[in-house]
Order: C-alpha cells, then sequence, then structure tokens
C-alpha cells in the first residue's frame, strides 16, 4: 500500500541513532511517505530515544509532552517512539501510563519491522509495543535516506560485550554481533557508486569487529582502502583496551583512513577506571596515545570524559586533568555522571555531590577548551584538503566542511562545490573550529 502522508523524525544521541533513523526514513519513503521539515504538520511523528544521557532523557520526556495538544486535535496523528530506551521496561512501563497518547514503541533490534508496525496502526487504528530483547540475525539491504549525499555512515556490528559500569548500552544494544565482511563492502561499493566519497564505519566497539571470524577490524580497513572511489575512512567507536598495534599500522599503510582517532578516555585515573570496569589503565592509555603520534604524526584525537563518577577523589580528577595536558586532545566531549537505572554504578553508595561536579566539570572544559584554541590557531595558514558538506547554518555564502583530521572550517564558497574535496587554506583558529578560504595553487 502506498501512503501519501508526510513524516518527520526527531533523534537524539549517537551516530548509531543518526544512522537508524536513516534507514527508518528509507523505509518510510518506500511506504509512500514524504518528508516534513516541522514536527507540527507531519501526520507521522517518530522519536529516536538515547538512554546514554541524562539530558537526552529529558529532551525525549519534553518533546513527547508537547505531542499531547496535536493527537487531540487530529486523531489520526501518529506517535512512534523507539530506540535504546525503549529496551528498558520502566521506560515503556512509564510511556504506556503517562503518555497515552503514544501509538507505537519498538526498540532498537527490530527496526526492520517497522513497516508493518505503522501499517497496522493506520489501518487498525490499534496500539503496538513490539520490543526484542535479543538482537537475532542481522537485516541486510535495509533501505537509508542518507542526510548528505557525499558521505554515509555504515554499521560494521551491533551491541556491546564490555558492561562498563556507568553504561546502560548492553542492556539495550544487546551483546555483539558483526556483519559479514563481504556484506559490508558490498553496502560501500553500493554507496560509492551513488556519489559517496566517505564512510564512516559504526560499532560501539569496532576494534572487536569479528566478521567471519578470520577477518578482524584491520583487516576489513585494509579491504576497504581498495574499494575504488572511495576517499575517506573513518570510524567510530574505538575502546583503547582492543586498539592492536595492527590497527595503528593501517594508519600508516592505508591512504584513505583518514588520521583521525575518537578514542574515549572517560578518566585518567587508574583507581576509577578500575571501578568503570574499562579494563585498561591510565599508564597503557598514554602508551597508545605515544604509539599513535608516533606512527602518524599529527593525528588529531578527541575523547569522552565523564566527570564526577562515584568515588571519584579531587587527586583522581587531577589525574584526569594531568593526562589532559599530556594528550592535548584537539577536542572532547565531557560529561557530568548521571545514574542510568539497570547498571552497577547506579548502586555505588559514593555518588558525588552535584556542586562538586559542576565544579570539576567547568574546570575541565576550561582546560580542554584551552587546548583545543591553542592546537587550531597553530593550523592558520596551512593548506587543508576539505570535504564540503553545505552551507553553514549562519550564512548561504558561506559553506562548511570536515578536514582529514575531523577539524569544523567554515569558507566562502559556492553550491558547486557541495561534496567535493577542496584545498581551503585555514585563515582563523578559534576554540570550536577554523575559518578558511579557496586555497589558490
Amino acid at each position: 500500500m502506498n501512503w501519501d502522508r508526510t513524516y518527520h523524525i526527531t533523534t537524539f544521541g549517537c551516530q548509531m541513532n543518526e544512522h537508524d533513523s536513516e534507514t527508518i526514513a528509507g523505509m518510510l519513503s518506500e511506504m509512500g511517505f514524504t518528508e516534513s521539515l516541522e514536527r507540527d504538520r507531519a501526520d507521522v511523528v517518530i522519536i529516536n530515544t538515547c538512554s546514554v544521557r541524562e539530558n537526552a532523557d529529558k529532551r525525549f520526556f519534553g518533546t513527547l509532552g508537547q505531542l499531547k495538544h496535536l493527537k487531540k486535535e487530529n486523531p489520526d496523528f501518529t506517535v512512534c517512539v523507539c530506540g535504546c530506551m525503549m529496551q528498558q521496561q520502566h521506560i515503556i512501563d512509564s510511556i504506556k501510563t503517562k503518555y497515552p497518547w503514544v501509538d507505537i514503541i519498538f526498540g532498537t533490534h527490530n527496526i526492520h519491522q517497522f513497516p508493518q508496525l505503522l501499517s497496522s496502526v493506520l489501518t487498525e487504528k490499534e496500539k503496538i509495543v513490539n520490543v526484542w530483547e535479543d538482537g537475532g540475525e542481522i537485516v541486510e539491504g535495509l533501505p537509508a535516506k542518507r542526510l548528505y549525499k557525499h558521505k554515509s555512515f555504515v554499521n560494521i556490528m551491533y551491541g556491546c560485550n564490555n558492561f562498563c559500569t556507568y553504561c546502560i548500552v548492553p542492556y539495550t544494544r544487546g551483546r555483539e554481533r558483526s556483519r559479514k565482511p563481504e556484506d559490508i563492502l558490498d553496502e560501500v561499493k553500493r554507496l560509492v557508486a551513488d556519489g559517496v566519497r566517505e564512510v564512516t564505519l559504526l560499532g560501539q566497539n569496532v576494534n572487536s569487529y569479528q566478521g567471519d571470524g578470520q577477518t578482524d577490524f584491520a583487516d576489513l580497513i585494509y579491504r576497504l582502502n581498495e574499494v575504488e572511489g572511495l576517499e575517506r575512512i573513518r570510524f567510530m567507536t574505538s575502546h583503547p583496551k582492543d586498539l592492536s598495534d595492527k590497527l595503528i599500522q593501517a594508519y600508516v599503510d592505508c591512504g584513505k583512513l583518514c588520521d583521525y582517532i575518537h578514542l574515549p578516555v572517560q578518566s585518567g585515573s587508574s583507581r576509577v577506571l578500575k571501578r568503570m570496569n574499562r579494563r585498561y589503565t591510565r599508564e597503557s592509555y598514554l602508551q597508545l596515545i605515544q604509539k599513535l603520534k608516533k606512527a602518524v604524526p599529527g593525528i588529531t584525537i578527541s575523547t569522552d570524559i565523564i566527570v564526577g563518577f562515584p568515588g571519584e577523589t579531587e587527586e583522581d580528577f587531577q589525574e584526569t586533568l594531568d593526562l589532559v595536558r599530556q594528550v592535548e586532545y584537539d577536542s572532547a566531549f565531557t560529561f557530568l555522571y548521571s545514574i542510568r537505572k539497570g547498571t552497577p554504578a547506579e548502586k555505588y553508595e559514593d555518588q558525588i555531590p552535584e556542586n562538586v561536579k559542576h565544579q570539576r566539570f567547568n574546570r575541565l572544559v576550561e582546560l580542554v577548551n584551552s587546548i583545543s584554541a591553542k592546537k587550531n590557531a597553530a593550523y592558520v595558514g596551512k593548506i587543508e584538503k576539505v570535504l564540503v558538506e553545505g552551507p553553514s547554518k549562519t550564512s548561504s555564502q558561506t559553506y562548511t566542511g570536515r578536514t582529514e583530521g575531523f577539524k569544523l572550517i567554515n569558507f566562502p564558497a559556492g553550491p558547486e562545490l557541495t561534496g567535493k574535496l577542496v584545498d581551503v587554506e585555514v585563515t582563523e583558529g578559534k576554540t570550536f573550529s577554523l575559518e578558511g578560504r579557496i586555497a589558490k595553487l
């Protein structure tokens, strides 16, 4: 059946969620739906949720509350919620009790079922809760409506086996399941044929990828490096405990692998890392950084850091600040620790007072930003190869893109450059971005 209706998707959370939303959009397009840029004017609204960050939780429930009046005005208005939060029974119970205008609840494991769930609701006017506890077999060949024509996310694996004590992901995404390397290669080749120049490989821990029992993550990079027409390879996220010398060597050998890595440290204290169940130490992490910088001089490095994990002392926090000074991250995602229901750390009794967490957070952000500004200032006068993404949010005459090292750069340009790799001379280094102009070579 071809549905002549509109949809709007709101996405919270990580790149995995963004890619899931692209898949949902692709399935809706195949059903005959067209995208509405305004949520209030759409016939079907889908909210894709994140359970990792407390702020995403709050924003989700706030957004859900705003939809009540739309349902009241139009009983045919359809509300769907999905994503990581829906894998938690207490969230489902809360939605059913407090937000009865929600029509469909589905999880991370059965996205491929969404078209039939939606069709049932639209024809039978019933409400559906359909959440799988386990992932089952990986479903290949799902459509996707990409945000960008020239770059794409590619899932290489699903789930996580690490069970960090603060993290809910293993409970919402399930155990690790890797896609076959041939399926990944086929998808990337199809994307390249459709105009994609850059792919970002996604997994909760890409380093533990085991495609067919013989192909590890580094092997996959080497094989993708041979794909004709592909220009850039990135990946997210890399767990330090599994970062191999073989993968570091791939940076040297594979010209398409961008000289950038996101390597979450979470804390600079070995004592805190042990309580987090991260399974590496401060010293082993710093050794990895030294190896990366030696193999790839100029590599840009970003990280995740949690402030105020239960039991974190001022001495532990000072170790984090010291590690940040030693590594000199190009950027860092910094988070105040927040209790995730169902995780081991929820039961830790030595929770840090909110005022102490905020004070430490502010000190960390000040240090991270000062280092970012210094490192970005050093780019002035350099010529960087930039993949142009399109006009900036502030001006139609200013275009934006990413350097190989994932630096955001803005420069005067026109629409004809969108999706192209161009040389840009850096004219100014700011705290969070660069400014530049098209290089005259």
